[in-house]
């Protein structure tokens, strides 16, 4: 079965640990690709959010209320080689980044499966299962996995993605 990681990831000034250098849900994307061989796409915005933690917040709740799709500097052309796609990115009131929304609406989800993934600091998965089954149209939507944002360089984070991906 071939995989590929379609996810968003924000470094700059977080939450819970201050600055890094590099997402969280890039690093469980790394973990995800390390433990199944997948593929990685990043939905990488044209215009990033602010390395600000709070303006990062009210950019994101504007997407929100707009039902925004950023642009993004490439995207997918096919999916169709692929059986699992792992969809993810950390949770911004209550979902996933609308940029991660942007890819997905342009893809064709029949036939394959979906398992979806976050980093948080308290929120879990959100609303990303129920809005994944339905964004992804003929797709079989399997039960996520949340990690927090916190905690993805230890080895208790890592062993939690390699038992969800088996």
């Amino acid at each position: 079965m071939k995989s590929l990681v379609i996810y968003f990831s924000r470094p700059g000034n977080n939450w819970a640990v201050g600055y890094i250098e590099k997402g969280n849900t890039e690093v469980i994307a790394e973990y995800i690709r390390q433990f199944t061989g997948a593929d990685l796409f990043k939905c990488d915005p044209v215009k990033p959010y602010s390395e600000d933690y709070a303006k990062c917040t009210e950019e994101a709740m504007a997407y929100k209320k707009a039902d925004a799709r950023p642009e993004l500097k490439k995207y997918l052309d096919d999916i169709s080689g692929y059986d699992v796609i792992y969809i993810g990115g950390p949770i911004y009131w209550g979902e996933l980044p609308y940029e991660v929304y942007t890819e997905l609406d342009r893809l064709d989800f029949k036939g394959k499966t979906v398992k979806p993934f976050s980093t948080h600091e308290g929120s879990g998965l959100g609303n990303v299962e129920s809005v994944l089954k339905r964004k992804c149209v003929g797709a079989s939507v399997k039960k996520g996995l949340a990690i927090q944002g916190g905690s993805v360089n230890s080895d208790f984070a890592k062993k939690q993605v390699k038992n969800w991906v088996e």
